[in-house]
């Protein structure tokens, strides 16, 4: 508009017709531009808010993704009860979470043949989760561990890959502990000689003495922004519970901060992406959905500035950068899949027992 009323070269006695004219023109305009714009609404964490991942899809497609970030897959699952149906288009959700959504009702079928499901990593595909009575709901789109990161000019990298050398005096009140009970009840049985499905209420009594035995050596326990800062400005050398999404942002800045899955195994984590069963815009949300599970996608998302993760889809190593990929430890990621459990999740009053150890190595 500036360039056409720049080109004018009226008298005043026309100004006014053409004031006018600009007028109607501009509203035509708007009208256009607001049926060209299409909107599309997404629930995400706080990696899918990055700029550098969303910018494309949306220049791409004539788009806007509207964007809203949310922790705890309750917190998302009340914004959608307290939303009109079809507010919401795309939704990127814990993997354990997936069979409750499906169940409630709120995801749509997902194109299978139409998504890159061949070029993800075997264990992460996890069809078992994903797909309900041969229909497919969702997709994992991003992986990593809760295992041990560390400052490996302060501790002996060697040392990080025993768990049980947390457990004793050497690295005494220098360990923060990630506050989750789930991924980290899951890391005291595997340094007990379980897996995380053996943990019972039988089991529990000893678990709970490895917990409070871990406490007296933690200098602090902290969720996700406390217990990563203390790792960063040095108020403790170790995380456990942590991995690559609690470094790898900050090795740019911090090179001395690393992780590694221990020699008992790791715990897995993985996120999904799927669509809202009553979004007016399926065809554009599968789009999204499509791009953020390409090769392209993947690597913007593993690397977003909020936190790493691996991506799902393996074409996205062709991507990613030599010191992106040593950061998420990529030409490990066979072995690490291979000693790495799922998250153990415990029926409910099992769980509830769980939430009481916890609160109690918390007060200890």
């Amino acid at each position: 508009m500036t360039s056409c009323i720049r080109g004018l070269q009226r008298r005043p006695a026309d100004l006014r017709g053409a004031l006018l004219g600009l007028t109607a023109l501009s509203a035509a305009l708007a009208i256009s531009s607001a049926a060209a714009a299409e909107e599309l609404n997404a629930l995400v964490w706080c990696d899918h808010t990055d700029p550098a991942l969303i910018a494309p899809f949306e220049e791409a497609n004539g788009v806007t993704v509207n964007l809203k970030e949310y922790e705890g897959t309750g917190a998302a699952l009340a914004i959608v009860e307290q939303s009109q149906p079809g507010d919401w288009d795309v939704f990127v959700i814990d993997g354990v979470d997936v069979p409750r959504v499906v169940e409630a009702g709120l995801l749509a079928e997902l194109p299978a043949d139409q998504l890159p499901l061949a070029d993800t990593f075997d264990q992460v595909r996890m069809t078992d989760v994903t797909h309900k009575d041969g229909k497919m709901y969702a997709i994992m789109e991003k992986f990593g561990y809760n295992v041990v990161s560390y400052n490996k000019t302060k501790v002996d990298p060697a040392d990080m890959r025993d768990l049980t050398t947390l457990w004793s005096d050497k690295y005494k009140g220098r360990i923060a502990v990630y506050d989750y009970y789930i991924p980290l009840m899951d890391l005291v049985a595997l340094k007990m000689g379980m897996k995380p499905d053996d943990i019972s209420a039988d089991t529990l009594p000893a678990m709970k003495e490895e917990l409070f035995k871990l406490k007296e050596n933690a200098a602090m326990v902290g969720e996700v922004v406390s217990s990563t800062t203390a790792l960063a400005t040095g108020e403790a050398d170790i995380l456990i519970g942590g991995g690559e999404w609690a470094v790898a942002v900050m090795q740019a800045e911090n090179p001395d901060l690393d992780w590694v899955l221990p020699d008992q195994g790791g715990i897995l984590w993985a996120q999904s992406l799927a669509v809202f069963k009553d979004s007016k815009k399926k065809d554009l949300a599968v789009k999204f959905v499509q791009y953020i599970m390409s090769p392209e996608g993947q690597a913007r998302l593993a690397t977003s500035s909020c936190f790493w993760g691996m991506p799902a889809n393996k074409k996205a190593g062709a991507v990613l950068t030599d010191a992106q990929k040593a950061a998420l430890r990529w030409d490990e990621q066979e072995g690490f899949l291979a000693k790495s459990y799922r998250y153990f999740i415990p029926d409910a009053e099992l769980d509830a027992q769980m939430l009481d150890v916890w609160t109690e190595f918390l007060q200890h």
